[in-house]
């Protein structure tokens, strides 16, 4: 039918009977169903390989003497052979002839060639096994034996490499065994420390139930610990601390991350101990720590009477040290008028001589009116008259006259920005300021040496005292001598008021005080730097204008006094003498003047007649309501009424100037007064005749 078949073919020769050879017999044997047969298992050996090359354990095949029939590739990796060498080989051989000691293989409490003749099926038994190049290997092994009927013939092993996982294993243990002695020894310092903590320790469930405490409690508290344990604090609370404490403990059982408070608790001897408290919340419960800072309060306390004691002794002082040096002044210049006045009283004396003692009565007034400004502008409570100007124009101009303070052994040298230095101060004061600083180097150079003054701009003022450093735009006035210095010890002292390093009658004391002042009511600073035999440099700073402005009227003006007549003064004065002497001094000016006591009368004045008047005179410290605000409510209902406020000292005036109103300082001169009620009164007939 055309098909194939395998055959087995045998070629016999063939012999005629006289033994010729004449041929060949060919025998043919039909073996198509034996080829089959073998092609089915070599492909299922091929399969078998396959599977068995890819799978991630090794598998041998022994016999029953231990010889490899068969071996995958994972095996001769695993043990370092090369591929196809383990087969022929005795397991137990192949790997022994490396080890001079005579160590069985595999290294195990269990012998696999004893199993495998045996026919014994033993599952996961660890062995040791040994690469070619005597690197130990650790093994999982499990044999199954084979069976050809019911004859035993041998037996297949898989093994698996289990060595990472026992080195990972042995070291976890390792790290758990030192890990379980670090917990043991923190264990043991966390008993140590609840034991001997002289905190209070505790922990309580989150309804703030006290679940345990350690041995502080006790200690400090006095009560007992089944007395504090299964219950809240409440009962141990200070009534006025409850509510805090119980908000303090809501918050943080709520999920707050950290509580931390002071409350009190009563002790059993009856008292109250302050206590800090920090708190955390973990897992439901509340671990606390408790400081008793009951000592440290007391002590806080104490330590705060003692500094505000020395604070009151050292105001003290001050006070002493200033009235002490005000009297000695005052009393200098009230021995001046005194004698004056009881010269004035002799009927023999000559004209010459009564000028002579009315003209040293003006000048003591006049010096006591500075030693009154020297003061007042150290405790900044003068009442300054701002204006811009350029302060290199006015040290400009005042060089001339620090020249003639100084003397003419003392060189002057002015140095002065190109640029224009603006600020915002009362000149007058700035000027004096500038005098007081020159004749305090001229006295600290013994009348000979060398005098710089130099104006710059500046971006900071330099951290000084106990203020930080201050940026902004400044204008720097710098007077620089060669004198003596000043010791490091007297620096913080130089300008308190009549502190002074001069002798006796050499100076008030006030000359440096009244340029600290001026320096921080202006919005400024003053600083000085020093090195004893070298020289000091007094640097005032003060803010840089950034605007132009005009200058206030002078009421020190030279122009001579003006006659009065027709016009009316509304005086307001609360002091009986000042009231009577100004009243007086206005009607010998020619002056019509009308007298009240207080504010209050003033506005019942000018409402019964609102056009009598020409200008209001107030004093500005009066009881009830002030000068000032008198001012303002003239300023609403009479709009075209001019006011001109004075006084000695008012704290309104020093801390907002002048309100926008005509100011005479006290005290004034008979001209300074009429010369500013003449120009406020001409201002209100300007405006008369303008309105007509």
């Amino acid at each position: 039918d055309g098909s194939r078949f395998f055959a087995l073919g045998e070629m016999m020769p063939l012999h005629a009977d006289d033994g010729i050879h004449i041929g060949y017999l060919k025998i043919l044997r039909d073996r198509t169903d034996q080829r089959l047969a073998t092609d089915v298992l070599q492909q299922q050996t091929d399969l078998l390989q396959t599977v068995a090359d890819h799978v991630s354990e090794a598998v041998f095949q022994l016999d029953l003497d231990g010889v490899v029939t068969f071996a995958n590739r994972r095996a001769h990796t695993m043990l370092g052979w090369d591929a196809g060498m383990l087969i022929g080989q005795d397991l137990h051989e192949a790997a022994h002839h490396h080890y001079p000691d005579g160590r069985p293989f595999p290294a195990s409490e269990c012998n696999f060639v004893e199993a495998i003749r045996e026919g014994k099926v033993l599952r996961e038994r660890e062995a040791t096994f040994f690469r070619q190049d005597g690197t130990p290997v650790e093994m999982i092994c499990s044999n199954a034996p084979i069976f050809r009927g019911e004859v035993l013939v041998g037996a297949v092993l898989t093994v698996s490499d289990v060595t990472k996982r026992r080195q990972d294993e042995r070291r976890l243990q390792e790290l758990n065994e030192t890990l379980g002695e670090l917990v043991a020894e923190r264990t043991q310092e966390r008993d140590r420390i609840w034991q001997v903590s002289q905190d209070m320790l505790g922990v309580a469930d989150a309804n703030g139930v006290w679940i345990s405490i350690n041995p502080a409690w006790p200690r400090i508290l006095g009560w007992d610990y089944g007395e504090i344990i299964g219950k809240t604090s409440e009962w141990l609370e200070h009534p006025d601390d409850r509510e805090k404490t119980r908000a303090e403990v809501d918050r943080l059982a709520a999920g707050g991350l950290t509580l931390a408070f002071e409350n009190r608790f009563r002790a059993r001897d009856g008292s109250y101990r302050t206590l800090s408290w920090t708190a955390v919340p973990v897992e439901g419960l509340l671990y606390c720590v408790s400081r008793d800072v009951t000592e440290e309060k007391e002590r806080a306390a104490s330590l705060l009477q003692t500094e505000e004691a020395l604070r009151q002794s050292q105001k003290l002082e001050a006070v002493g040290q200033l009235t002490g040096g005000v009297a000695h002044d005052f009393n200098n210049l009230l021995t001046v008028i005194k004698s004056s006045t009881d010269l004035l009283k002799r009927p023999d004396l000559t004209e010459e001589r009564r000028e002579r003692y009315i003209g040293a009565i003006s000048d003591t007034v006049d010096r006591a009116a500075k030693l009154t400004g020297q003061l007042l502008a150290f405790a900044r409570r003068q009442a300054l008259r701002p204006e811009v100007f350029d302060a290199n124009q006015s040290v400009q101009a005042i060089g001339d006259m620090v020249a003639t303070l100084t003397g003419a052994r003392i060189e002057v040298a002015i140095r002065i920005e190109d640029e224009s230095c603006r600020i915002s101060a009362d000149p007058s004061q700035f000027d004096t300021a500038l005098v007081n600083m020159a004749v305090n180097a001229r006295d600290a150079m013994d009348g000979e040496g060398r005098l710089t003054i130099a104006v710059d701009r500046a971006s900071t003022i330099p951290a000084l005292r106990s203020h930080p450093e201050q940026a902004g735009d400044f204008v720097r006035i710098a007077l620089s001598d060669t004198g003596t210095g000043i010791p490091a010890d007297q620096l913080d002292r130089i300008f308190e008021p009549f502190f002074t390093t001069k002798g006796v009658g050499q100076g008030t004391g006030l000359g440096l005080s009244q340029v600290f002042g001026f320096a921080k009511q202006s919005g400024g600073e003053v600083l000085v730097e020093s090195e004893v035999g070298r020289g000091t440099t007094f640097s005032l700073y003060l803010p840089r204008a950034t605007i132009e402005g005009s200058s206030l009227e002078d009421a020190a003006s030279s122009e001579p006094t003006v006659d009065g007549r027709g016009t009316c003064v509304l005086v307001v004065e609360d002091n009986r003498e000042v009231g009577l002497f100004s009243t007086q001094t206005l009607e010998e000016l020619g002056y019509s003047t009308h007298w009240v006591a207080n504010a209050s009368e003033a506005l019942l004045a000018l409402a019964a007649k609102p056009i009598a008047y020409d200008v209001v005179f107030s004093d500005v410290v009066m009881p009830g309501m002030n000068g000032v605000e008198l001012g303002r409510e003239i300023r609403r209902l009479y709009p075209g009424l001019p006011v001109v406020l004075t006084s000695g000292y008012s704290h309104v005036l020093a801390q907002e100037s002048d309100h926008g109103f005509q100011l005479l300082q006290k005290p004034y001169s008979v001209e300074q007064l009429s010369r500013l009620l003449s120009k406020a009164a001409s201002r209100k007939r300007r405006k008369r005749v303008g309105g007509r």
